[in-house]
């Protein structure tokens, strides 16, 4: 299908990775895509390795499948890349965007071969400075926003300042931490 962009997150059931899938989706649709997504997962508990994914589209889409030919992929937590085969299916023509503090040189050799772009951000640092504690799916999904242009990421601000307003109504304190995780990771993200 033209004009598809195909993501896949790996992270582990705690960190956020299905709730950046989901604010991905609606940062797409607010933007006037067409958007899936949905996670796989078995043993429901902490820590526990998940899988979500994201199909954003011009127009609309009749898979309803996993992806197995992803353009992107997004590893929330690095020692997945010890046990998980991270870049199964991965095209060599996107990329990988892995919260580490290492430079993706010292990552390369995890990723079973891979030969395309592969880029980092210290999503740990950076929601421990806005937010006070580990939150590493919204320097994430910044990144993944950032590296793929899936979404207008001057846009894509704008309207997670909308989301945020209105998921954390009851905290408003948050909002801005969140907002500046955004900004900060889209700035951190390395090749």
């Amino acid at each position: 299908m033209k004009n598809m962009t195909e993501i896949r997150w790996h992270g582990r059931g705690g960190q956020g990775a299905k709730t950046a899938s989901l604010l991905l989706a609606d940062a797409a649709f607010m933007a006037g895509k067409f958007v899936q997504s949905f996670p796989e997962y078995g043993p429901e508990r902490s820590g526990a390795p998940i899988t979500a994914y994201n199909r954003i589209s011009e127009e609309r889409c009749t898979i309803h499948s996993n992806i197995y030919e992803p353009d992107y992929v997004v590893v929330v937590d690095e020692t997945l890349l010890e046990s998980v085969d991270v870049t199964a299916g991965l095209s060599k023509e996107g990329a990988i965007v892995i919260n580490s503090e290492r430079p993706a040189s010292e990552l390369r050799p995890l990723l079973r071969g891979y030969e395309g772009k592969v880029y980092t951000v210290p999503a740990g640092p950076i929601s421990r400075k806005h937010l006070g504690a580990y939150f590493p799916n919204t320097p994430m999904l910044a990144a993944i926003v950032a590296v793929s242009k899936c979404v207008d990421p001057d846009q894509f601000v704008k309207d997670m300042e909308e989301s945020y307003r209105h998921k954390f109504a009851k905290k408003p304190q948050v909002v801005q931490g969140n907002l500046d995780c955004l900004v900060d990771a889209m700035k951190e993200v390395k090749e």
